[in-house]
């Protein structure tokens, strides 16, 4: 019996060491992408500046990722899988992790609404860019 148990322990290994090596890289912690930053329309600036003093501190500049949360210039948030709503929600109640390996995001509490709809802009602005949208 113990002839058959090490060599099922041996592929065991070798299975899980497998599905590590090609876990997708975007379940890893670190997330920071390249973004082509677009000209950008008044709305959209008026949302960079938003998201600069905002959210930036851990979606990164432009939106690209640092390994404190994800890039937002991802097909997760394309709006028919992350609508604007989602948005909205995010910044009024927080968002419990599903997608990345950050650890939940708490409320952003210090921002309205009127700014989350200014982000949102420049974010789907930065998304349509980038081949996201």
């Amino acid at each position: 019996m113990k002839d058959k148990v090490v060599p099922l322990l041996i592929v065991a290994v070798l299975l899980g060491g497998i599905t590590v090596m090609f876990a997708p890289a975007d379940t890893q912690k670190s997330a920071q992408i390249k973004v082509n930053v677009p000209i950008l329309s008044a709305a959209a600036q008026a949302g960079e500046a938003q998201f600069t003093r905002n959210c930036s501190q851990c979606h990164g500049q432009n939106a690209a990722g640092t390994n404190q949360g994800p890039p937002l210039i991802h097909k997760y948030y394309r709006p028919n899988h992350h609508p604007d709503r989602a948005f909205y929600r995010a910044a009024a109640n927080g968002v419990r992790a599903h997608h990345w390996q950050f650890g939940n995001m708490p409320p952003v509490t210090n921002v309205k609404r009127k700014e989350v709809r200014k982000i949102i802009s420049y974010v789907r602005e930065l998304q349509r860019a980038n081949g996201i949208y």
